[in-house]
């Protein structure tokens, strides 16, 4: 089980054998919200759809959820949200609130992946996604299941 707190900026991870694990992140620049094109953290129950990246080096690059390479650090794009290292797609589980319509989570591509701005975890700056250090996404991935539970709250 993962969860969320958005006004916290942290991640916390219940592994299979009932440990907790605490990871910093950074949502969305602004704020919760659940609407297609919010550029907003979505809340409510969600679930581990695909994992992406398994076998990718550290800071590999995704578009489109396909590597295109290792970041060059100094590359800076201020529109662009990168996505680097793992993604865990997320897919929203309750009609009406992350599901289905303008609210889809899996539609609006949430995910938590790490990021070119690590120095920003901790703050919020995404464009609705979960952002983590490269090396926390590394070890999160490799310790949870598509099908997991993630629940995001304020």
């Amino acid at each position: 089980m993962i969860r969320i707190s958005i006004t916290e900026q942290i991640l916390y991870h219940r592994n299979i054998a009932g440990v907790w694990h605490t990871y910093p992140v950074s949502t969305a620049s602004k704020g919760a919200g659940n609407r297609q094109g919010s550029f907003q953290t979505p809340l409510g129950k969600h679930r581990i759809c695909q994992k992406i990246g398994e076998h990718e080096p550290i800071m590999t690059s995704f578009r489109a959820r396909q590597p295109t390479g290792i970041y060059q650090e100094g590359i800076d794009d201020p529109h662009r949200d990168w996505i680097l290292s793992r993604i865990l797609w997320l897919t929203g589980t309750q009609t009406g609130i992350n599901k289905r319509g303008t609210v889809d989570s899996h539609d609006r591509y949430i995910y938590i992946h790490g990021t070119h701005e690590e120095e920003r975890i901790g703050k919020p700056a995404s464009h609705g996604c979960i952002r983590m250090k490269n090396n926390d996404i590394i070890h999160l991935f490799a310790h949870c299941d598509i099908g997991e539970t993630v629940i995001i709250k304020l």
